[in-house]
């Protein structure tokens, strides 16, 4: 369909506040998202602020034994459910139709309605939250911790909810981003000619689609049990309801860091003046991946004495293969490269060493050996973070900082976004680095207070120390966008030198992304917007074929 048909066939879209909640326009579904996810971000980051203070010092009262079990269970779910896993998906919905040079999203409505039952979710997890009786069997749910016997009152219902409905949403929103890739390109560009962020988007979204049902159906099973106690009962449905949550537990971190290595290989592309390096190889590395993490989900359960250990681990450690050859294409981006620093591509660089750390200790709990000291320690604390927050955030920072001129026709200001960045290194390497040696000492991740003699004390204050220094970073954002904002330096179409065909139309761009003022050139490569600068100046940098 060209723009122009589309145009033509469209409805014109509601101006003001309904314009915004009841558009279809994918650009304006994508910022609702991710900011509605930012929103759950601060939420969920003030609980755990208010954690690390409970364990600054030993024996402290901020929050008795059941407030800390209700703190840790939203904000592990809600970090992940309607807060980072939105920022994935998020980032897919406002960008892949402008990568691939399509008019629209596939199916609006639907993607829109992904976006309102990620807010449905979203509110009945705050609601399950602040009730007398929230849920607190952690943001697994466990059985039978989350059954009426253990946790009679609504606040368990309400979870159970929220997490039905954030997951049907992003199933709704990864449906429609996956249908745009495959369906929606622009003439000439084949699969093999997409950007890595698209790359990775398309992984994204058949994790998401072949793992969220199993969330869906372990939600059935809890309900089931809510309603009749006596219906579900045994050790083998407790097993049952672990395997299809961890069915859903394990690919979700892919589904929650992927889009992030795709915005990263973007941004250390264009910054390092070169096509990514070893695109076909990491094609392929990415697909590999994501069949790879569709089979490892039982390395969660090696404690529970199923009898496939051995096929686990050898799975989780086969996932090194094509992580390293990930980390191939990055580092054979930046060799050579006539390197340049903005904000983005600090984030960016900042996440290669950080993620690495995660993903190692990662292969570590896959050895069940090693699970087996550490099971349920902080040692999986700082795993988890480090994969998380100083991997994924870091890489949605390094996006924020690249697409925001495109988004909004403006430049983050950089000096204030340098603050933001050296607080956030300092903050999350303060904070979860000490969390591995607290781990290897035997600290217990679900401890709400410690004894004076147990050793934990000072590597505990530190781990809080960082958090507040991750607090800070996060406010210095807040103030980035509020004087960036005040000052809006123009952008223009194309900021940084851009390499994929967002960068060929306005910023932000106009309601169909691309119109006769912004046609879309003949597609030759992965890096259209950098093959139409060569022709028009054979001296462009980044002529070396990746």
């Amino acid at each position: 369909m060209s723009t122009g048909t589309a145009a033509a066939a469209a409805p014109r879209e509601p101006v003001g506040l309904i314009g915004w909640l009841m558009t279809t326009d994918h650009k304006r579904i994508g910022i609702l998202t991710l900011a509605t996810g930012f929103v759950m971000f601060l939420f969920d980051g003030v609980l755990g602020l208010t954690m690390r203070a409970q364990l600054a010092r030993p024996g402290q009262h901020i929050l008795n034994t059941q407030q800390y079990n209700l703190f840790v269970t939203m904000h592990g779910t809600g970090m992940i459910a309607v807060s980072i896993t939105p920022f994935a998906l998020g980032l897919g919905v406002y960008l892949v139709p402008l990568q691939v040079g399509a008019p629209r999203i596939a199916a609006p409505r639907v993607t829109l309605l992904g976006y309102w039952l990620g807010v449905a979710g979203a509110l009945l997890l705050v609601w399950g939250f602040l009730t007398p009786d929230g849920a607190a069997a952690g943001w697994w749910g466990y059985t039978p911790l989350s059954t009426t016997t253990y946790s009679p009152g609504a606040g368990m219902a309400l979870w159970i909810a929220g997490v039905f409905l954030a997951a049907s949403g992003m199933i709704c929103q990864g449906a429609t981003v996956l249908w745009t890739l495959l369906r929606m390109r622009a003439p000439g560009m084949t699969m093999l000619r997409m950007p890595v962020f698209s790359w990775t988007m398309v992984v994204t979204c058949l994790m998401t689609l072949a793992s969220f049902p199993a969330l869906l159906t372990a939600m059935g099973v809890l309900t089931a049990s809510r309603l009749d106690p006596g219906l579900l009962t045994g050790n083998a449905w407790n097993l049952a309801y672990e395997n299809l949550f961890w069915f859903y537990g394990h690919p979700v971190v892919y589904v929650m860091f992927f889009p992030f290595v795709g915005a990263v290989a973007e941004v250390i592309a264009v910054f390092s003046g070169r096509r990514f390096f070893n695109y076909t190889g990491t094609v392929f590395a990415l697909l590999v991946f994501a069949a790879l993490s569709m089979a490892v989900w039982g390395h969660h359960m090696f404690i529970s004495g199923q009898e496939s250990n051995d096929y686990f681990s050898l799975t989780s450690i086969l996932l090194v293969i094509p992580a390293g050859m990930e980390y191939f294409g990055l580092a054979g981006t930046l060799f050579g490269g006539r390197l340049r620093y903005p904000v983005a591509m600090l984030f960016a660089l900042a996440f290669i060493p950080q993620f690495l750390i995660g993903g190692l200790s990662g292969i570590m709990l896959g050895t069940p050996s090693v699970d087996y000291a550490v099971n349920n320690s902080y040692f999986v604390v700082a795993h988890f973070h480090y994969t998380l927050f100083a991997g994924s955030v870091f890489g949605f920072f390094a996006g924020v900082y690249f697409w925001w001129p495109k988004a909004t026709g403006y430049l983050l200001d950089e000096r204030a976004g340098r603050v933001h960045f050296v607080l956030m290194v300092i903050g999350a390497n303060l904070t979860y680095l000490p969390m591995f040696f607290l781990g290897l000492k035997g600290m217990p991740r679900w401890m709400q207070t410690y004894p004076a003699s147990s050793g934990f004390s000072t590597l505990s204050l530190v781990s809080s120390i960082g958090a507040g220094f991750i607090g800070l970073a996060v406010i210095t954002f807040g103030y980035t966008v509020y004087v960036s904002s005040r000052a809006r330096k123009p952008a223009g179409p194309d900021p940084w030198g851009g390499y994929s065909l967002e960068w060929l139309t306005s910023s932000p761009p106009p309601r169909f992304n691309y119109n006769g003022q912004y046609p879309i050139p003949v597609i030759r490569s992965f890096t259209p917007a950098l093959d139409l600068r060569q022709r028009r100046r054979p001296d462009q940098p980044g002529r070396a074929e990746g």
